[in-house]
């Protein structure tokens, strides 16, 4: 009769030991992805919101006039009397009535001539900058004397 030793199952105790290292260094490596994510999960939101508002702004400007039509002074009356490209030409936030979630952004408008851009035509080059905090996006337009 020969006595067998019964086969033993399961870890020990140093196995369990790496097992809970590599787990936990694991874990914090994830934890330390998330935090970066969650931290600036903003910015896309602030960016997003910039770049409607620079759109709007440049496409307001673009719709109007190259020349002025009928030759009244840069914002006399208001910015509903604007109605050449001219008239917007360093106008800031001040002249629009932003709602008070968009408080936080400042707008910049910058009008010049451009005749090297686009040869043998008039133009006029239109920048909008809109900053809030770091984030500052700047869209550009041509408006043309056809």
């Amino acid at each position: 009769m020969s006595m067998n030793k019964p086969s033993q199952r399961g870890f020990t105790l140093i196995e369990l030991i790496i097992f809970i290292v590599i787990v936990a260094v694991g874990l914090a490596g994830i934890l330390l992805v998330m935090n970066t994510t969650v931290k600036s999960s903003a910015d896309p939101m602030v960016r997003k919101q910039a770049i409607a508002l620079a759109e709007s702004v440049l496409e307001e400007v673009l719709q109007k006039a190259y020349a002025d039509p009928d030759s009244t002074n840069v914002g006399e009356t208001g910015r509903s009397d604007w109605d050449n490209v001219d008239d917007y030409k360093n106008q800031t936030q001040a002249a629009f009535s932003l709602p008070p979630a968009l408080s936080g952004y400042t707008i910049a408008i910058g009008v010049v001539d451009d005749t090297t851009t686009l040869p043998g035509l008039t133009a006029k080059k239109v920048t909008v900058t809109v900053t809030r905090g770091a984030e500052s996006i700047t869209l550009t337009g041509y408006r043309t004397n056809y």
